[in-house]
């Protein structure tokens, strides 16, 4: 079977019919369900463009309950699907149930295979259609920020963060572990500002031995020291009405600190072995994955430099504290390395997707890039695995989701926060719940 064919979804319980339909559509990859259980699983696991639903499914087959249930679920967790409900002869009142529930489009049986395949191939090109246009509303009015997956509260409170600060000149801190992408918000301040047409120049005080760090800052003039040959600009001379980074501050010598302060303050450079102040009007943003407090308790650093250069103060959230993050971060970071490598890998696996939602990540973005990276060249399937990704000894259990349990959990955490409040006190207690008293013994009942 080509890689290239088109999948569809048949969610269909009659064998005889299931056998009719795989041949009507053998141009396509076609795959069956018998149930709703099993729809939802084919779903997830082949992300179809298209599905062709029967009405009449198990346990309700000769009603609509469930077949209606169904194309909720489906439209619920796959909102851009073309699902084609299969409906009995005459039946309009649930066709047009369906329609208003999310369904592409409806069917009346019996099956004309001819005018069927009409509607399926239709749907299939609506569906091209609106991911290529999806595609290019993104390039064409592509955001700032793009490159950040916001998908947490966090992120989205940093991302706004960023663009309420961009248009200014306030010196900014970016706070965060190795890895979570400090560098890439950086350029975003820049990108949003109005400085966006002049230099972005970034540094790297962890990089560059301190002998040389101070020639790489400010430049130096010809003779200043052996091999100095010509005269040479530094990186805030030649970041001049644009934005300079200086990545990994919290490593910057002490020697070199008081010089940086003298530019902050003054917004004048001396070139080493120079004597003329050079005016320089750029807007700096500064990063560290130091604590600077305690660099500051153990005179690492500068207290009066770190006034200075936390005007506003970003704190950017490790990757295993963005909720909704990884998995989505980790499907773009898929579909880049799999266009650029030219492999025609579709997804994750079950078990490889809950290995990215239960690992550490202690190397952040950067770990997660790498291991997609790897993988995309070194998987031998259309799917990576957990061991793919070299997350096969992680705990792969998938996450509890049952609203029921969930709910069930919250409330229980909401009483025992509400009775700590109160002190035991059972009135004042479900007075902060917003429920009765005899509603609240019942669910300490419950929960006891």
């Amino acid at each position: 079977m080509p890689d290239d064919k088109k999948t569809l979804l048949v969610v269909e319980d009659d064998p005889g019919l299931q056998s009719q339909l795989r041949w009507c559509f053998e141009d396509y990859d076609v795959v069956v369900a018998e149930d709703r259980e099993s729809a939802v699983a084919q779903l997830r696991r082949h992300e179809p463009p298209v599905v062709l639903q029967d009405l009449g499914l198990p346990p309700d087959a000769e009603g609509v309950s469930e077949g209606l249930a169904t194309l909720e679920q489906i439209m619920a967790l796959a909102p851009a699907t073309k699902v084609i409900v299969v409906t009995g002869h005459g039946d309009q009142e649930n066709a047009i149930k369906s329609v208003g529930l999310g369904a592409y489009d409806f069917y009346e049986k019996p099956v004309d295979t001819d005018a069927l395949q009409l509607i399926v191939n239709r749907a299939y090109d609506i569906f091209e259609l609106e991911q290529e246009n999806q595609r290019l509303l993104r390039q064409q009015g592509a955001s700032l920020l793009d490159g950040i997956i916001a998908a947490s509260d966090t992120m989205l409170q940093v991302c706004r963060i960023i663009e309420k600060v961009a248009p200014t000149t306030a010196t900014t801190l970016l706070l965060g572990e190795s890895g979570t992408g400090k560098e890439l918000l950086a350029r975003a301040l820049h990108s949003l500002s109005p400085r966006v047409d002049k230099p972005f120049v970034a540094i790297n005080c962890a990089a560059i031995p301190e002998n040389l760090l101070e020639s790489e800052l400010f430049g130096y003039e010809k003779g200043a020291f052996t091999g100095a040959v010509k005269q040479t600009r530094g990186k805030i001379e030649m970041a001049d009405g644009g934005t300079l980074f200086l990545d990994e501050i919290g490593d910057m010598p002490l020697s070199l600190q008081a010089k940086l302060l003298r530019f902050l303050q003054e917004r004048v450079v001396e070139r080493v072995g120079g004597r003329d102040e050079i005016p320089v009007d750029v807007r700096v943003v500064c990063a560290t994955n130091q604590d600077l407090d305690e660099g500051i308790k153990e005179s690492r650093f500068r207290e009066d430099l770190y006034y200075r250069i936390s005007e506003i103060t970003i704190n950017i959230p490790p990757l295993r504290e963005r909720e909704g993050c990884r998995l989505i971060l980790a499907r773009t970071l898929l579909s880049k390395y799999a266009t650029q490598h030219g492999r025609p890998i579709k997804g994750f696996s079950d078990d490889a997707q809950n290995g990215i939602q239960n690992y550490h990540w202690p190397g952040n973005v950067r770990e997660l890039e790498n291991k997609i990276k790897g993988a995309v060249i070194m998987a031998e399937g259309k799917q990576i695995t957990a061991s793919d990704l070299g997350l096969a000894d992680v705990d792969i259990a998938p996450p509890n989701l049952n609203l029921r349990v969930v709910r069930r959990h919250a409330e229980t955490q909401a009483i025992k926060r509400a009775m700590v409040y109160a002190s035991g006190n059972i009135s004042r207690a479900a007075k902060l719940l917003g429920i009765t008293r005899p509603t609240l013994y019942d669910l300490l009942e419950n929960t006891t």
